[in-house]
């Protein structure tokens, strides 16, 4: 794997996660939408893995890893400040 194409996985990922988190009006809309993205993301992450390009796909979910996290944290923080599950 060569390291320009992880980052280039990672880079794409981030900036297709950023630009469905911002289609949500709200947390429980920018989570769906960041959800959404992330997963068809990684069917593109497995389609490249079958067609041999590992480096973008590693690079595609390291970004999921990362964006999914700051989704999670963004809903621990407002149920821990709340008590009110924020995604329902």
């Amino acid at each position: 794997m060569r390291g320009g194409a992880v980052a280039a996985g990672l880079t794409g990922t981030l900036a297709w996660l950023l630009v469905f988190g911002l289609l949500g009006t709200d947390l429980r809309g920018y989570v769906w939408w960041t959800l959404i993205a992330g997963t068809v993301a990684w069917l593109v992450a497995l389609l490249l893995v079958k067609q041999g390009d590992r480096g973008v796909a590693v690079g595609i979910a390291v970004g999921i890893a990362v964006g999914w996290a700051i989704a999670a944290s963004a809903v621990a923080l407002r149920w821990g400040q709340t008590s009110d599950w924020p995604l329902w």
